[in-house]
């Protein structure tokens, strides 16, 4: 069982403030982790792959293909604020 000390340094590690009935609650549970912990420990796991996903995961958007851009003065006609071949924007601090 995790005692009251250990969960204060973890809760610190945090940055938690725990109430007591809350550090009570808190060993109870990091023990009860820790005890799950030790029996997948026990578990023989050679030749098992890691893995993130237990189903392959598909790239779902279109294939990027290059097109033409608009041509830059079709583009800047309707700005609001154009100027020297570009968009003009305010100074940062302005």
């Amino acid at each position: 069982m995790i005692g009251r000390e250990q969960v204060l340094h973890v809760a610190r590690l945090a940055r938690l403030r725990l109430a007591d009935h809350e550090i009570e609650k808190m060993s109870s549970e990091l023990s009860g982790i820790l005890d799950h912990i030790e029996k997948i420990e026990e578990l023989d796991l050679d030749g098992v792959e890691p893995t993130s996903h237990v189903v392959a995961l598909e790239n779902v958007l279109r294939p990027d293909e290059p097109h033409p851009s608009w041509p830059r003065e079709r583009v800047l006609e309707v700005a609001p604020d154009a100027g020297d071949g570009g968009f003009r924007v305010p100074s940062p601090g302005a």
